[in-house]
């Protein structure tokens, strides 16, 4: 080949490279798509990576049916490796300007292929989901569905790296699926997100369901649990994607990165981009206001944030924002179980998992949701060796006869089932009640977990004093005078509540220790930095990583 034949090839390679890269499925399919507001999937994959990071595999992929060899640039998938913050990631997405972005042979083998790149290399993966799902006619027949299995891969992640699932148009099949397999699923207002669309819907069942309806953000932040994170805006989407993954490891193999703890309201900890800490004394926040959560000093203003009362609710966020690093809090799911927060953030630098009782809503007791939303995170954060930490003040189960016919057994069991099994350091604190068989599953003593404290005033026992004084009493009070009940109930409540103190469960050793609530954070964060030293055996199988949790 002579020179001026080297060129018109290389000519016609950057001219087919641009065409399929600028122009995708045509140019009036992105001019429509932007006219509804939308971005095409290079556009979200440039949004989210490093500027200039991308690196592009399978451009010039195409449908493998000749008769669509011009029309499928991509094959209706777009994706390759990159950037986030410096750190490796591997992107791909369903390109909608070509047959809707449906999964075909090729284009699920293109995806298949990032995927098993991203495992052998040991870095995080990112999914931008908005497909028709499976494409008609490539799929029908038994030659034709056979080509596009989901991927094997794909269910054997064991969460060795960490995934997650943007839905940024309605998704049916294919990217649907990898949402249910994520470790995080972030889903755009006005999108759907279901099995199958609606039209399918109606044609095999009858049923007319609106999108909304079917797999709305409302649907899935409420009421299924499949989604951590409803979002407005694109640009949105991208930020809560680097935020979660700055928490986590870019492997299973690789430990959590220190940062520097920050002080109050500073930049770094809003952005969830802190800097590496030099060395294992770093991060100690010396600077900040006492109280503030960037310090590690006595927070005297801590314990009022609790009601003395057991019965009045309260915030536990404003809780939590003192004993972590500032703006640390990640919260997951925040709609769904809403009697318990679950999520990540950082104390003194450390990367934590978060499971804390939230009195705000239903006294703070656990339901299904709320059980399956802590499994959750016990068993995202057990693969990736992230130590957990779980707050108390629960009033028990919730009881009654639609959270039985709801499960509420099997996921109570469940709960403590994934608290045995995590191999993750654990550290728990109550602050104010903590009664039945809840205690044990948020982290009681004998569970596993490194160390139990206790605030002075916390109450431990099989059942709140109010009620076991009516089952104490029993047919009692009936025969007293009416005058004399309510000076007899209160007698034996306040006997029984008596005996709930921590000091007879410290006293046995149940406790590790009784600690002054201004002290909440160093004590946690002295723990963690004794913790960090801790032996790691990465061929000893982690059960819970392998645990489908959505």
């Amino acid at each position: 080949m002579d020179e001026e034949e080297t060129d018109d090839a290389l000519a016609e390679f950057h001219r087919r490279r641009e065409a399929i890269r600028g122009e995708l499925g045509g140019v009036q399919r992105i001019a429509r798509l932007h006219a509804r507001g939308e971005l095409t999937v290079r556009e979200h994959i440039d949004g989210l990576l490093d500027a200039g990071s991308f690196d592009e595999v399978g451009t010039f992929a195409r449908s493998a049916r000749p008769e669509d060899f011009e029309s499928t640039p991509g094959d209706g998938k777009v994706g390759g490796h990159g950037l986030i913050d410096g750190r490796a990631v591997t992107v791909a997405g369903d390109d909608i300007t070509v047959k809707r972005g449906s999964s075909s042979v090729i284009g699920s083998k293109r995806v298949q292929t990032l995927f098993a790149h991203a495992a052998r290399c040991g870095h995080p993966i990112v999914y931008f989901g908005a497909t028709g799902g499976a494409r008609i006619p490539d799929t029908l027949g038994s030659a034709g569905f056979s080509q596009v299995p989901p991927g094997a891969e794909l269910f054997r992640r064991g969460r060795r790296i960490p995934m997650v699932t943007v839905i940024v148009g309605d998704s049916f099949g294919g990217s649907s699926f990898f949402s249910a397999a994520s470790d995080l699923v972030v889903q755009l207002r006005g999108t759907c997100l279901a099995v199958t669309s609606p039209l399918v819907v109606e044609v095999a069942t009858g049923e007319t369901v609106a999108m909304e309806e079917l797999g709305g953000t409302q649907i899935h932040a409420r009421k299924t649990g499949q989604i951590d994170l409803a979002v407005d805006a694109p640009a949105e989407a991208y930020a809560q994607v680097r935020r979660f993954l700055s928490y986590l490891p870019p492997n299973a193999w690789t430990r959590a990165q220190r940062t520097e703890a920050a002080g109050a309201g500073s930049l770094e900890a809003a952005s969830g981009m802190s800097r590496p800490s030099s060395g294992p004394g770093s991060g100690s926040g010396s600077g900040s206001a006492p109280g503030s959560t960037g310090s590690l000093e006595p927070d005297p203003e801590l314990g009022a944030l609790v009601p003395a009362r057991r019965s009045r609710a309260y915030d536990m966020r404003r809780v939590l924002r003192r004993v972590l690093d500032p703006e640390s809090l990640f919260e997951l799911a925040p709609e769904f179980g809403r009697g318990l927060i679950s999520g990540l953030g950082r104390v003194d630098g450390h990367a934590v998992g978060v499971v804390a009782s939230q009195p705000k809503f239903f006294a703070g007791a656990l339901d299904p949701d709320a059980c399956e939303k802590a499994v959750r995170l016990i068993c995202m954060c057990d693969a990736f060796d992230i130590p957990i930490l779980f707050f108390q003040d629960v009033p028990g189960f919730f009881v009654g006869k639609q959270v039985e016919h709801d499960g509420m057994l099997k996921h109570a069991i469940r709960l403590q089932t994934a608290l045995a099994l995590a191999q993750t350091p654990k550290l728990t604190m109550l602050l104010r009640k903590s009664y039945g068989l809840a205690y044990f599953s948020l982290g009681g003593n004998d569970t596993g977990v490194d160390a139990v404290y206790s605030w002075p005033g916390a109450e431990i026992s099989f059942m709140d004093p109010s009620v076991a004084a009516n089952v104490v009493l029993g047919d009692q009070l009936e025969q007293l005078p009416e005058d004399e009940r309510g000076a007899r109930r209160a007698e034996v409540v306040q006997a029984i509540t008596a005996d709930t103190d921590p000091y007879g469960a410290a006293g046995l050793l149940k406790i590790d220790e009784i600690i002054d609530p201004a002290d909440t954070r160093g004590v946690l964060a002295r723990a963690l930095g004794r913790l960090e030293g801790r032996a790691r055996n990465d061929h000893q199988p982690r059960p819970l990583a392998s645990w489908p949790t959505r």
